[in-house]
């Protein structure tokens, strides 16, 4: 697995569109005028705030107080993890081991992710309101600080990461560059979150071959397409928080490539998803049970597309929040049938 998906946590979070892999809560503008500076919401108390000053900087630095990034990252290890199992007829222990394994690596690896993102781009979180108070911006830490922490963050990456066979291994490790690169193509390109889809749903490969010993492309890469455009649309969702700040600033979204065409593109973008998640169903033999987790899932992602208010930060981050509920009915109706595939 990569070593992104691999410790399917390499893959990062969403803070500004800058980096949406470590998402932050975001605040609440009333247009998308760039004419106006937003007020910045005072940094919110959380649990991280209990703990030793020394090591609050660190946490916030990896977005450990808002686990949507994480969470993101894993499912589709889950996803392929459980196929495999199901297909393989493994016992429960295998999956239960990997999705551990995977779970550890996600967290770590994701707040890896937006260790790289910040440091990238320091001087941009100064120059948004909203990002400001992130500790490099403020001054909290140094780039030599962010560095070692990387390397510490790396470092537990490839423990992690050394439990799999060699084929993840290799899998795994060809990820990187897609993670290191991600927080430059919103200088790049209006597709950004097409990047982050590939980092992201990297799990529905390496999962696989955790388990298997190799992929099954013929499965997991209309799997990974369908976790492809999944991203798409949760992250052009989360993009829309930020449209107005992406202006001032002079970063490309698909938020902004889309504009008023966004409901209509990203309504064709989850049908796509969910077309290919069951393709990959199909190709697996899954049964009823794997298409009423798809099912619940389009449900989720067709109501989050409907329901979303683009122009309303609070709504877009509900919506992206949501998403995630779209991965979990996914990987529900997998483990499912894997179940029922026990004792039948």
């Amino acid at each position: 697995m990569s070593l992104l998906s691999r410790f399917p946590g390499l893959h990062l979070r969403a803070c500004t569109q800058s980096s949406k892999l470590c998402h932050s809560v975001p605040f609440r503008p009333s247009s998308l005028s760039t004419s106006s500076t937003p007020v910045a919401k005072p940094q919110q108390s959380t649990w991280i705030d209990s703990l030793p000053a020394r090591v609050r900087p660190y946490l916030y630095l990896t977005r450990i107080d808002k686990p949507i990034g994480t969470i993101l990252l894993f499912l589709p290890c889950t996803w392929s993890i459980t196929m495999a199992s199901y297909t393989l007829q493994l016992p429960v222990t295998t999956p239960l081991t990997y999705i551990s394994l995977c779970g550890i690596g996600a967290l770590v690896m994701r707040g890896a992710g937006c260790t790289i993102n910040d440091m990238w781009d320091k001087n941009l979180d100064k120059a948004v309101e909203r990002t400001k108070q992130r500790p490099l911006a403020r001054g909290d830490l140094t780039r030599k600080d962010a560095l070692v922490f990387l390397a510490g963050q790396l470092g537990v990456g490839l423990a992690v990461l050394m439990q799999f066979n060699w084929y993840s291994i290799l899998l795994g490790a060809s990820s990187l560059s897609v993670v290191t690169i991600y927080p430059l193509m919103k200088r790049i390109t209006h597709w950004p979150q097409a990047v982050l889809g590939l980092a992201f749903n990297w799990g529905a490969l390496l999962g696989w071959s955790a388990v298997a010993g190799s992929v099954d492309w013929a499965v997991c890469l209309p799997l990974y397409a369908g976790g492809v455009c999944w991203t798409l649309v949760y992250d052009s969702i989360y993009a829309h928080q930020d449209k107005r700040d992406d202006i001032h600033v002079g970063i490309k979204s698909t938020a902004l490539l889309f504009g008023e065409h966004t409901r209509s593109i990203l309504a064709g973008l989850s049908a796509s998803s969910m077309s290919l998640v069951s393709y990959a169903g199909y190709l697996n033999h899954h049964t009823e049970p794997f298409y009423a987790g798809v099912a619940l899932a389009s449900a989720q992602l067709g109501r989050l597309v409907y329901k979303t208010d683009f122009d309303d930060r609070a709504s877009c981050w509900r919506g992206f929040v949501g998403s995630g509920w779209v991965g979990f009915w996914i990987w529900a109706g997998a483990t499912a049938d894997y179940g029922l595939s026990l004792v039948t």
